[in-house]
């Protein structure tokens, strides 16, 4: 006798070789059009699933777990982080709660150093006045941006992706410092030779480039608060490509206006996707590069999600504890 197949509801469409393997191992029901689901959509999923798939951008909060029917025993999130998830009330249900860790670290690292690269050299800005036809030609005052070669990184977060950026700044000559929940192994600090500072207050001050690479929890939220955004040198700039909550947008629009920070690269936003008309503002001044949520998007990064999912249900539907469950604990 054949064995049933589990029901996976996917909430977004997903690259066309997930799609179909998904479709070989699963009854996938999957969302042909990309249009994201409802509020009631995602409460009928939850009442029918054996499996939910969520991405970033589902609010899986705990008013719709506690409408999951009893069927629902795994939400395998399409995604690095799980802020989206209460993963709490989640186990508190019985549901266990997956994510696809590491084959998004290379992709969102390289965005990282683009940013970087972006504002400090005024790439953004040197692109639109080609396209806008409003190059005169050189001269040895046009365009100066600064030089980053010499300058000390800032690393909040030194998870894997704070790491790879380690790696391609060292590259690029910047000297790397880093503030962490935990510190580093010896090793692994000696390796990357990076300065660990227990005092993000301290770290800050003294940065020339500061980048965000740590995950979106409750503790983390507006962790560079308008009073740490102040401590940062006028002449520094600020790069973020993890979550848009970590950082007090408003905060960080008033120092752009005023002159009080030098440029700021954002891929990640508040209330995405709805993006502070501040900073929009700031863009067409050319005082902030922005970024549609895109550190991530590669063609490789994307399928490489797709097979985390996918062997995350497998192992799960075998009876196994999945390689990537999330528990709160680890939040």
């Amino acid at each position: 006798m054949t064995k049933k197949k589990p029901l996976v509801v996917v909430t977004r469409k997903l690259p066309a070789v997930v799609e179909t393997r998904m479709r070989e191992l699963f009854d996938a029901r999957l969302n042909l059009d990309d249009t994201p689901m409802s509020q009631a959509a995602l409460v009928e999923a939850m009442k029918t699933a054996d499996v939910l798939v969520p991405t970033v951008t589902d609010k899986i909060d705990a008013g719709l777990i506690a409408q999951a029917g009893e069927q629902l025993r795994l939400i395998a999130n399409f995604g690095n982080g799980v802020d989206n998830i209460d993963v709490a009330s989640a186990v508190q249900r019985g549901i266990t709660v997956t994510n696809t860790p590491g084959v998004l670290t290379d992709d969102t690292a390289d965005m990282t150093m683009a940013l970087i690269l972006a504002v400090a050299r005024r790439i953004a800005e040197g692109a639109r006045i080609i396209t806008d036809d409003e190059w005169a030609g050189w001269s040895p005052n046009w365009m100066l941006g600064r030089r980053i070669t010499g300058k000390r990184l800032g690393i909040v977060g030194m998870g894997r992706i704070g790491q790879a950026l380690a790696r391609r700044a060292a590259a690029f000559g910047l000297s790397i410092h880093y503030h962490n929940r935990r510190r580093l192994d010896s090793r692994i600090e000696e390796a990357l030779d990076a300065t660990y500072w227990d005092s993000l207050d301290q770290m800050l001050a003294r940065m020339d480039v500061v980048s965000v690479n740590c995950p979106h929890t409750p503790a983390t939220y507006h962790l560079l608060s308008a009073r740490r955004l102040k401590l940062m040198k006028p002449d520094a700039i600020l790069v973020n490509t993890a979550r848009g909550e970590i950082v007090d947008e408003s905060a960080l629009s008033r120092m752009l206006e005023a002159g009080e920070l030098a440029g700021a690269g954002l891929d990640v936003f508040e209330h995405e996707p709805a993006v502070n008309p501040r900073l929009l503002k700031l863009a067409r001044q050319h005082r902030v590069v922005v970024l549609p949520h895109m550190g991530s998007a590669t063609h490789e990064g994307r399928a490489d999600m797709g097979e985390k999912v996918i062997v995350n249900i497998k192992t799960f539907m075998d009876g196994h504890k999945p390689p990537d469950r999330v528990l709160p604990s680890m939040l």
